[in-house]
């Protein structure tokens, strides 16, 4: 079973480019789906989406930037 395979979490690119939208996502995301690259940019870290626990805090901390879609009914 792929990684990812329930969870689809999408942030938008300018938000994605941002160090602190990066650094405020890694820092709120309870599973680690977040971390910042060299550059301090947004890195979704694949293997760890099934760990998602729907928690909404990445959306509430930025609404309309970021978005998890459940992939299943």
């Amino acid at each position: 079973m792929p990684n990812g395979m329930f969870i689809a979490v999408e942030v938008d690119a300018v938000s994605a480019r941002d160090a602190a939208v990066a650094k405020k996502l890694t820092e709120v995301c309870p599973v680690n789906i977040f971390a910042q690259k060299g550059d301090g940019s947004l890195r979704i870290v694949d293997e760890n989406l099934d760990e998602c626990t729907l928690c909404d805090l990445c959306v509430q901390a930025f609404p309309g930037k970021v978005t998890v879609a459940k992939l299943y009914d």
